[in-house]
């Protein structure tokens, strides 16, 4: 999300490359499930990782196939990694609208930090990976940044619109003092002093 390529930098899924000229054949649906596992099983272990590096045949092993099958679908760690973070990146900004069908604009913004949270753990746990996809140029970070900034506002409109939030907050600022947060709190922080941050950060955005 941020401007930096460290572990709390947020990095686009956008992967630059050329089309190929065949067209695509499609998917059976048995490979499709084993490539959806893999990616489910990967983000945990991701998220679970912390600064520990992740082991490709336990992800393999927990995901109930063989390493063979991983590398078909996914033949670098790279690869693997740039799909856990789509995945993620997909679900931390789609999760905006659905939390504000279920709660208050205010309530929805808070549960939301607490997605976001996840998100940045799950991404700590894969840093050295990410780092060489952006240094090569696979993956950038401005659509992240846009994404993640997006979420953020449509939460701070309907919170302007209900009178619970500032109406005068940019989205983008808050994009930064939640980039402060991942900052400030290293893996293996404390989840209640991660809370606690995130309070404060709510509480500068209620209307005075």
């Amino acid at each position: 999300m941020g401007r930096s390529g460290g572990p709390s930098a947020t990095i686009d899924r956008s992967i630059t490359g050329g089309a190929s000229a065949l067209p695509a054949r499609p998917v059976r649906s048995d490979a499709r499930r084993n490539r959806e596992k893999l990616v489910t099983v990967a983000r945990a272990a991701f998220a679970n990782a912390a600064d520990a590096p992740v082991a490709l045949e336990a992800i393999a092993r927990e995901a109930g196939v063989g390493i063979g099958t991983l590398y078909r679908h996914f033949p670098t760690r790279e690869s693997l990694v740039e799909a856990v973070y789509a995945a993620e990146l997909d679900d931390v900004t789609a999760s905006a609208p659905a939390l504000l069908a279920e709660l208050p604009p205010e309530a929805a913004l808070r549960a939301w930090m607490d997605r976001y949270a996840a998100f940045v753990a799950t991404k700590r746990g894969m840093a050295d990976a990410l780092r060489a996809s952006l240094a090569s140029g696979r993956i950038a970070t401005p659509v992240t940044r846009e994404r993640i900034t997006g979420a953020i506002g449509a939460i701070l409109a309907a919170g302007a619109r209900s009178g619970t939030l500032r109406g005068d907050a940019d989205p983008d600022d808050v994009t930064t003092m939640l980039l402060g947060v991942s900052l400030a709190t290293p893996s293996g922080s404390d989840p209640e002093r991660i809370g606690r941050l995130l309070d404060l950060v709510m509480d500068a955005l209620r209307p005075r």
